[in-house]
């Protein structure tokens, strides 16, 4: 392989999850709020939601929680809204 060969595409269809769409959302259950290096790659423009509830608890109540929130996202695409960052 050429360095030039080297690109974000090329290194996504060499990963096991090549052939499968990015996550859109990652749930994290039992209060951790943390990745813990679960799909680095595949994850980075994924939407995150934290929730207290340990895994085998989690139900469709809870998945339906989940969803309505991410739902309710304005996804910004690692664009930084300039303005909002002065704010906090």
């Amino acid at each position: 392989i050429s360095v030039d060969a080297i690109d974000e595409q090329m290194i996504g269809r060499a990963l096991d999850t090549g052939d499968q769409l990015d996550p859109d959302l990652i749930i994290r259950t039992a209060g951790e709020v943390r990745i813990s290096n679960f799909l680095t790659w595949q994850s980075a423009d994924s939407e995150l939601i934290f929730v207290d509830v340990p895994w085998p608890n989690f139900y469709k109540a809870n998945l339906a929680r989940a969803i309505d929130d991410f739902r309710s996202r304005t996804p910004s695409f690692g664009v930084v809204d300039h303005d909002k960052a002065k704010e906090a």
